[in-house]
């Protein structure tokens, strides 16, 4: 994306797939003027548990001493600008849980740590949306974050940036609700990267989401939601009820 003279925003038309070799065909789009998608479609989706500390505490737990993972489906994934559907009939409390979002570029499996940036593609942003009265009541996480839509992902993937120390901060209707900074995370990126390739080969396009901080909370149809990451963007997206 560039800007112009004007401060429009633009966007480059490329040929070829994001995970091998691409070219610039020429043609570029006023961003206001096109409708931006997940910027990847993962085979898989897994996400880390309990984070941050000050998360872990207000689900009422301590900080775990080692990743907790999870996964999400595939089809959970969506858009910028589309809809987070509320499944009304299934479930009364519906959370935002804004994200850091790490995109794989490589097949790997039993990366170590020191070479986890060798299979990271880029970084986007992420909400794990969570059908929180559904996760108490199953004991587990699959339901209630398996939803489809519950996993908005965008508006883009940033393939320059050290994730080290990112703002991060989740608004609903403007309100700020989330405000931490990477540096928080408990297990940083490369760690997770080595537990989790430990356990199961990842392919270019998975993705992992790597906790949320504290301050999560309910949305309500109607609702605007947003996730913006210092030196990324902004995703964000609308609730309406699926029934």
């Amino acid at each position: 994306m560039v800007e112009g003279a004007q401060g429009e925003e633009f966007v480059s038309r490329i040929d070829g797939h994001p995970f091998g070799s691409i070219q610039f065909t020429g043609e570029r789009y006023p961003l206001q003027e096109v409708r931006l998608v997940t910027p990847m479609l993962p085979s898989k989706v897994i996400a880390i548990g309990k984070n941050y500390a000050e998360h872990a505490r207000e689900m009422g737990g301590e900080p775990p001493a080692e990743p907790l993972i999870f996964s999400k489906p595939s089809t959970s994934v969506i858009g910028p600008g589309e809809a987070i559907a509320y499944p009304h009939k299934l479930s009364e409390r519906v959370d935002y849980e804004g994200e850091l979002a790490v995109v794989i570029g490589r097949l790997c499996r039993e990366v170590p740590a020191e070479r986890a940036h060798e299979v990271i593609f880029g970084y986007t942003c992420a909400n794990d949306v969570t059908a929180r009265d559904l996760q108490r009541k199953d004991g587990q996480y699959t339901r209630a974050k398996g939803f489809d839509t519950f996993c908005p992902l965008g508006p883009w993937i940033q393939t320059e940036l050290d994730p080290a120390d990112l703002a991060l901060t989740t608004t609903v209707n403007g309100e700020l609700k989330q405000s931490a900074r990477t540096s928080q995370l408990l297990h940083d990126i490369p760690k997770l990267i080595a537990y989790i390739t430990d356990v199961m080969t990842l392919i270019p396009g998975d993705v992992i989401l790597t906790g949320t901080p504290e301050g999560v909370g309910p949305l309500q149809d109607g609702d605007e939601v947003s996730v913006g990451i210092e030196g990324i963007g902004t995703l964000t997206n609308r609730v309406v009820p699926r029934d």
